[in-house]
């Protein structure tokens, strides 16, 4: 879930003895020979808690193939602070495991150097996944899963996809009026806004983050915000808000969205692959569409985010890292120990097709997320995220659109010189 907050982090390591059975052979075995001996040594891999659990019996395998100790750690909370504090502490992992967005800061600081695949690796992958992890020209991770939003509806109160923002509206209205539901849609927003869940809506009103260079990169220097598309995209966030039809409330957050939908109190959730098992345990029938556009707008567009692994540029076994991140992280057996941990579509195409035919979910966010951007990873977004979100949350309160977003685009302006 796209949920940043800060807290203590809560490690545990596991130590995994250098010996055994390295003769074992299946598909995590590395696609080069040339691993890297260095007996005595340890490598230190952060991840957070889902992720832990999973990694450990790949780590143990690399670990006694190669003669290491191997210790996963969970960082239960603020792994990139965390990661970028320890890195220039000298004190930090040799792999860390989070999310593409992260890629510009990390470079930014130094903290992350890139990553060597040979050509048949990376076609491999979905291009999009590649796409995400690549900055500057160059590749800096390994993507093992992609995630996006999109329209989870409940099939009892409303059998039917809406076509747009508008029809959903209206059914919701009714299911309200029919006492079938107390809300119309579960969007988070919570009193700070989110950029991530509403970014659909401002797409579709004709909003956008950043422009583009000749080259596809995304542009710091365009900044979309507070310019003329962005103003109309929340005057119509704003008819949905609290003062117009009540669909978009800042009650509804990340605390409580998945909850009221499996509480039953609203038809139509917005959110990503993360949310299904809590659906499921609530016994709900539901089906997975994109997220609708607003009646006459452009196509929404939700963002296209990518897990990954990289190889931290201060740590101890820094060739390790390469072999362990080139050579392990790209098979299909531990992408789909990390889906099983948690189903988020696989980046790697062989995984994908080895789970999709037991998990049709995973096709129908795929297929929600086919015209979706990829979350720009340059430093700059790290200035979008707070105004934005405050922005959006003043107005679906009532806020006039066009003097917030405007303060809005020229606080981030002034953020990113």
């Amino acid at each position: 879930m796209r949920i940043r907050t800060a807290g203590v982090v809560a490690v545990f390591g596991l130590a995994l003895a250098a010996a055994g059975c390295g003769s074992d052979s299946n598909s995590t075995e590395p696609a080069t020979s040339q691993s890297p001996q260095a007996a005595g040594g340890k490598l230190v891999i952060w991840a957070d808690d889902k992720r832990t659990a999973a990694l450990q019996p790949f780590a143990e395998k690399f670990g006694q193939e190669n003669g290491v100790t191997v210790e996963v750690q969970a960082v239960s909370k603020d792994l990139q602070t965390n990661f970028v504090t320890a890195s220039q502490q000298g004190s930090g992992p040799d792999v860390v495991v989070g999310a593409h967005d992260w890629i510009g800061n990390l470079v930014q600081n130094g903290a992350i150097d890139p990553v060597q695949l040979a050509a048949d690796q990376k076609s491999g992958f979905s291009e999009n996944a590649i796409k995400a992890v690549t900055f500057n020209g160059q590749l800096y991770g390994v993507p093992y899963a992609q995630e996006n939003i999109a329209l989870i509806r409940n099939t009892e109160l409303a059998p039917e996809a809406p076509k747009t923002v508008e029809d959903l509206v209206a059914a919701g209205k009714k299911l309200k009026a029919d006492k079938k539901a107390s809300e119309i849609l579960c969007l988070q927003v919570g009193q700070n806004g989110d950029a991530y869940h509403i970014y659909p809506l401002y797409t579709s009103g004709g909003g956008y983050l950043f422009g583009t260079t000749a080259n596809g990169d995304y542009d710091p220097k365009d900044l979309g915000v507070g310019k003329p598309g962005s103003i109309e995209a929340f005057k119509k966030i704003a008819a949905l808000g609290e003062k117009g039809e009540g669909a978009l409330k800042r009650s509804i957050s990340g605390e409580n969205s998945i909850a009221t939908f499996t509480g039953k109190k609203c038809a139509f959730l917005v959110s990503g692959p993360w949310a299904i098992t809590d659906v499921k345990k609530a016994g709900i029938s539901y089906d997975i569409s994109p997220v609708p556009g607003f009646a006459g707008g452009k196509e929404a567009q939700p963002f296209i985010g990518v897990q990954a692994f990289y190889v931290a540029a201060k740590g101890q076994n820094k060739a390790l890292a390469q072999e362990f991140v080139a050579n392990y992280t790209t098979t299909p057996d531990l992408a789909v120990a990390l889906y099983n941990a948690e189903p988020r579509p696989p980046a790697l195409t062989a995984a994908l097709d080895q789970v999709k035919g037991s998990d049709p979910d995973l096709a129908k966010f795929l297929e929600a997320g086919q015209n979706g951007q990829v979350l720009p990873a340059i430093p700059a977004m790290a200035a979008i995220w707070d105004p934005f979100g405050k922005a959006e949350a003043a107005i679906i309160g009532g806020a006039d659109p066009a003097r917030t977003v405007t303060a809005a685009g020229k606080t981030i302006a002034e953020q990113i010189k």
